[in-house]
């Protein structure tokens, strides 16, 4: 199979239906594009009613391209990351992996604009992120739901506004970023550096005043990390963590119970945000971003220090925090419902306290006049208690005596 060939393929998937972010080429199954979250099928010519493992694998590597690496790192560890350009249309994130003997391949679609805070439409304190000087920043969430581009946009936005030296340790780059007022360098792990730890420890050398790291898989890259952000390096990373406090603990995880005690005063003191994302359906097709933000106070660091307890928690300081530019999952969704960007069914489904979501769905559809209840024809009883004074003032006879009298 020539270039041509595979970027004909890949044209028609991305041609195929609307919001395409994801396009999947699994032995036994047609081709599949993932619209608006839900994988579909795709109709080509000749028609393909599964792939076979020859087509598959042919695929893959022609992905691949006869890079060495990659056919190593494949071998060896059962999948490789790699990028793939359609030329004048899309970027792929590609993952080549092996499943019984058989090579699956999923490519997610990368934006060729970058990004930026005003046109994503995202909360107001994505504004606040970029001013700040030292620290450090988790967007964390799922695979695909879009960690990667709220980070890029907040880089867009110190790009506008400061003069500094941006480094970037990506798997793969996803989007490139033109040089304005900040210089950009962008660095792939597998080609220009072979761990996030040694990238990180390398960017420190570099004179970089911010520092994007692709992830921190393990205790090593955040060890490194923690260093930068206190050594007056402004740092954003990811992790794959459901929330504001699921992301502490997850740090705290990587390193011994002996350790935990000064690790929680070192992250006390770096962490300056933590940016939690989902994706949901959204009501006439698409997908729209929620969020949980966790800004950091005393408050925050005592929890940090100290430990979740009860009335002591993230969750009840991001719901007091909402003026700092804090929210929670539940609040953020509702406030979604109440503009009708999303469905009753979805809000209960994603959020996090579904309790909470149902008194915020409850208070915006009575603000709307709607029906609170599907509960009908509910009526006061009036004669409720009317027969038990008339007892008392002997009017009617009590039920027992009543009885007495007929068996008598």
């Amino acid at each position: 199979m020539r270039k041509q060939e595979t970027d004909h393929i890949l044209t028609k998937m991305l041609d195929a239906h609307q919001y395409v972010s994801d396009l999947n080429l699994t032995t036994g199954k047609p081709m599949q594009v993932e619209s608006a979250g839900q994988l579909v099928s795709v109709d080509m010519t000749p028609k393909i009613e599964s792939l076979s493992t020859y087509q598959t694998e042919v695929f893959a590597l022609n992905l691949i391209n006869n890079d060495h690496r990659l056919t190593e790192v494949l071998l060896k560890q059962g999948s490789c990351d790699l990028s793939y350009s359609l030329p004048g249309k899309a970027r792929f994130r590609v993952n080549v992996f092996s499943q019984s003997g058989n090579y699956s391949i999923v490519l997610r679609r990368l934006e060729t604009k970058v990004p930026t805070i005003k046109g994503m439409n995202l909360p107001d304190v994505f504004f606040k992120i970029p001013q700040e000087k030292n620290g450090i920043v988790f967007v964390t969430g799922a695979t695909g739901s879009g960690k990667t581009t709220s980070l890029a946009a907040i880089l867009d936005q110190i790009n506008e506004n400061k003069s500094v030296h941006i480094i970037t340790l990506e798997d793969p780059i996803e989007y490139q970023h033109p040089h304005k007022k900040s210089t950009f360098n962008q660095r792939e792990l597998g080609i220009d550096f072979d761990t996030f730890a040694s990238g990180l420890r390398a960017a420190l050398r570099q004179a970089p005043k911010v520092i994007l790291v692709g992830e921190m898989r393990d205790r090593e890259s955040v060890e490194i990390g923690l260093s930068a952000a206190e050594t007056g390096h402004l740092v954003f990373s990811t992790l794959h963590t459901v929330d504001a406090g699921q992301t502490i603990n997850r740090i705290l995880g990587m390193f011994s119970t002996e350790e935990e005690n000064q690790v929680r005063i070192r992250l006390s003191d770096t962490v300056r945000w933590i940016v939690c994302q989902r994706l949901l359906p959204k009501v006439g097709g698409g997908r729209v971003a929620s969020f949980e933000i966790l800004g950091m106070n005393l408050r925050v660091k005592e929890l940090i220090l100290h430990g979740e307890s009860e009335g002591k928690s993230y969750y009840e300081i991001m719901q007091a925090g909402r003026a700092f530019g804090m929210t929670t999952f539940d609040d953020y969704i509702t406030d979604l419902y109440s503009k009708g960007q999303i469905t009753e069914e979805t809000a209960l489904s994603y959020a996090s306290r579904k309790g909470v979501v149902g008194r915020g769905l409850d208070t915006v559809k009575s603000s709307r006049g709607e029906a609170t209840t599907d509960i009908d024809n509910l009526e006061l009883d009036k004669s409720y208690g009317k027969d038990e004074k008339k007892r008392s003032l002997g009017e009617v006879p009590h039920p027992r005596q009543g009885k007495m009298s007929r068996d008598s």
